[in-house]
Parts: C-alpha cells; structure tokens; sequence
C-alpha cells in the first residue's frame, strides 16, 4: 500500500518546520513568495493529496481579488487634443452624451488633455494612473507614433477618428467614425446633375482619418460622374495653415463652381477670406463644410454642411468599449454613424 505523504513529510524533504509547510499549503500570510514557492513545487512533487484542493482554494482567492481590483476601478481615462474651439467641436456634445450615459454604468470620465512635448517624446500625462483606468477614449489623437504608443499601454482603447493612413487601418484598436463619404458624393452628384464642372476641395488629407476620407470622396465623386480634376483647385495646405490657404486662395486666376471644405472651420475661413478680396465672389462660388457647427447656422451666408450625430455616436461610443471591455481579445471594429446633408444659402443660389 503506497504510503500517505503528510505535511511532516515535505517539512523533512525540505529542511523546514511543520509549521512552515503548513502556512504554505494552507496559503497562509508571512511567508516569502520563494520559499512558499518551493515547499508547493515539492508538494506536487511528492504527491501530496490535498494539494490539489488547496491550490483550487487559492485560485478562487486570487480571482476574487482580482475581481475585487476591477470593480475598483472604474476609471475612463480620455485622451484629447483640440485644434480648434472646444466648445463649439463637434466632440464636445458627443462626449456630454457620453458621460451621461458611462455614468449610470459607474463609471466615472478622468479628462487628459495631451501636451505636445507628450506626444513628441511619447510618453503619458504625469497623472495618469493605468492601475486605476478601466479603459481610454481619445479624441483628435493624431499623431501615427503616440496613436500607437496609447494603443501599446494595454488598456481597452477607443479612438473618435484618428491618424490619416488612407484606407489602411489607422490604429491597432476600435475605431468610431461619421460617415464621410455618402453625402460628399451625392452632393457632388447633384451638383453635377445641374450643369457644374469646376469642383475645388480645401483641407489636409493627412491631417486626420476623416480629412482623408473627404477627400477620397472627393476624388472618387468626380470620377465617377466623369468630372476633370482641376489641381489649381485643391487647396491641400499642411496642417491646416491659414496663411498658406489665404495665400493660395488668393493667387487663383479663377475659381471653381464649388468649394468642397474638409470642415466648417475651413469652410467659413475661406469664405472670409475670398469676401476680404471681393465680397461678389460669395456669390459665385458654392461652399460645403461638415459638422453642421453652430457656426454653419449663424455666418452670411448660412454654410451648408453636413450633419453629424452625435448622440447616436455616443451610444455606439458606450457599446463599443463595454463589448471591448468585457470581450479584450474580439477581432477590432470600425464603426461608421450615417450622416445628413444640410444645404443652406451656401449652396443654393
């Protein structure tokens, strides 16, 4: 008959006392973690019957503190950067919904908002604590490197846009959008339909993700309805430098029937611009933004636009990082919320 191994047995094996064998079979407090290391490896080793039982016991306790920890934190950390007014940006009604509704589920919206020496040297806000933050929202993180980089943290991740890439994937991680290019085209579509030729476009396509795909838009519209391409007319200044697309606004010989803008922003300052040259202009060339701002509704004259919802947004925002949440290992999403087309005085003369 095999023999029993007993505590006592282990003890000897090792060089230890009872006690001590005991404290680590029993996953007792005031132990080292190496020396409890070796009595349990000599445990399985030797066979020990209950050894099993106990190690099933200190599992359940370790997923209960880990389970413990997570209902601790219950943090969002939001990444964001602001190339424009805040309080007039689209986000910021998208994110008022968000919160409201992340804070029924309990959690609560720790705002960061991101330095340039930050995004230069990559590194994360000094105050940033990833033991205490469930997951991170970003907005207008646009930056390739550090896109990639917040990704690298291993926090459940969501991005509002993102960095320019053309139609690759922009970042390793979920992805809400507006949809960009549906209306683009079927305004281009109308436009051509009632007898224009001469398109212009005005932004950065490497700005951001959506920039990019207005463009695309753009490009694809036109060539589609078997419309010439006018270079002189794509107005692609970096970074969204106001000097250089006055500059080159200016020095036009002629301008097109329409102006397609990447934003609202882009749209209204090139309307103030060619109204400084010759106010008459305004009514010889049609412009489109997009983000319907408050902005849109209130310039002479009132801008056409396209309208984003973002309430619509904020709940696809909450679904996609609970389901990241819960799911860290599902296959990423890029989700598109349709858009409308808003035509004002604009576009309509």
């Amino acid at each position: 008959m095999e023999k029993k191994v007993t505590i006592q047995d282990i003890a000897d094996e090792l060089g230890l006392s009872r006690n001590t064998v005991s404290k680590a079979i029993n996953n007792s407090e005031g132990l080292a973690e190496n020396t409890k290391k070796r009595i349990l490896d000599k445990a399985v080793e030797m066979g020990y019957k209950q050894f099993s039982y106990v190690m099933a016991m200190s599992e359940v306790n370790k997923n209960k503190k880990e389970a413990e920890s997570r209902q601790k934190k219950k943090e969002i950390a939001v990444f964001k950067t602001f190339y424009y007014n805040p309080g007039t940006h689209f986000s910021t009604l998208l994110m008022d919904k968000f919160q409201q509704e992340i804070s029924q589920l309990g959690f609560s919206l720790v705002t960061y908002v991101i330095q340039k020496e930050e995004i230069e040297n990559q590194i994360l806000p000094p105050t940033f604590k990833s033991t205490e933050t469930s997951a991170i929202v970003c907005i207008e993180i646009f930056d390739k490197a550090y896109a990639d980089f917040v990704c690298s943290v291993g926090l459940p991740t969501l991005f509002l846009d993102g960095p320019s890439i053309g139609i690759r994937r922009s970042v390793n991680s979920d992805m809400l959008l507006m949809e960009n290019c549906k209306e683009i085209s079927q305004f281009i579509h109308d436009k051509v339909s009632a007898g224009m030729k001469r398109f212009g476009f005005i932004g950065d396509p490497n700005h951001c993700q959506s920039f990019c795909e207005r463009y695309i838009a753009f490009r694809m519209s036109l060539t589609l309805e078997e419309i010439e391409l006018h270079p002189e007319f794509l107005i692609l200044t970096k970074d969204q430098d106001v000097h250089a697309m006055k500059e080159a606004l200016m020095n036009l010989e002629e301008y097109p029937e329409v102006f397609i803008c990447a934003n609202d922003f882009i749209a209204i300052t090139a309307m103030m611009m060619l109204r400084e040259k010759d106010k008459r202009l305004l009514k010889q060339i049609r412009f489109l933004g997009f983000d319907d701002s408050h902005e849109s509704r209130i310039f002479t004259p009132a801008l056409s636009s396209v309208h984003i919802h973002t309430q619509a947004m904020a709940f696809d925002a909450v679904n996609l990082l609970m389901n990241r949440m819960k799911y860290p290992d599902m296959e990423y999403k890029t989700v598109y919320v349709a858009t409308d087309l808003i035509l004002r005085d604009s576009t309509e003369f």
